[in-house]
């Protein structure tokens, strides 16, 4: 998430709406939350049609959920701690069944902020083999962050790709801000070792 792309936050008349389960505000909150919800599920799961599953799967649940949520943290965040559980979920149980989760990763939006998670920083270049080059590191960054622990690539997720701050991140997974820095070092340095041992040698 970029910054000038923050979440949008309702006053409590809107809340109150919500909890006596008004159509039009629940259609309000779908508006506004849908795009960034499926985009965070997407570069979690990669595969278009988990994604669409999950997202609205959220949906569901925050509908079915309303009643319960106190204000104790962010819309927002309460929305991103739903959709993330989920996504977490499916992509364990995509995994128990064998299944490749990231089958249509060719040809969706590019993945370049995932090189923000190993250091690795993208320049514009008019040689194809430079262009070759970045295209296959591309496509090794996605398959090894599908290969790490769920745990270690949602941060990944939320701080470097979403660029989220380390406050919200551990809003939305109820982690210290110490337990979130220690456990971002420790999978973007997961993350680096498994794309240099696939791509033969260091990055830069």
């Amino acid at each position: 998430m970029s910054r000038d792309d923050k979440p949008l936050e309702f006053d409590e008349a809107f809340l109150a709406r919500l909890r006596r389960h008004e159509e039009r505000a629940f259609n309000e909150l779908v508006l506004g939350y849908e795009e960034r919800v499926h985009r965070l599920v997407w570069r979690m799961l990669g595969n278009d049609a988990e994604s669409e599953d999950v997202t609205q799967e959220v949906f569901v649940q925050v509908f079915r959920s309303l009643e319960s949520f106190r204000g104790d943290s962010k819309l927002s965040t309460w929305i991103y701690r739903i959709a993330v559980n989920l996504t977490k979920n499916r992509s364990k149980y995509l995994k128990r069944r064998h299944r490749d989760s990231h089958g249509d990763i060719d040809g969706k939006e590019p993945s370049l902020d995932h090189h923000r998670a190993i250091g690795v920083t993208s320049g514009e270049t008019s040689r194809p083999d430079q262009v070759a080059q970045g295209h296959e590191a591309e496509r090794v960054v996605r398959q090894c962050l599908d290969l790490l622990d769920e745990d270690f690539r949602e941060i990944l997720v939320l701080r470097d790709v979403e660029g989220m701050s380390y406050e919200e991140v551990g809003a939305i997974t109820e982690l210290a801000e110490g337990t979130v820095k220690s456990r971002l070092h420790r999978a973007r340095s997961e993350l680096r070792r498994m794309v240099e041992e696939r791509l033969g040698g260091p990055l830069p």
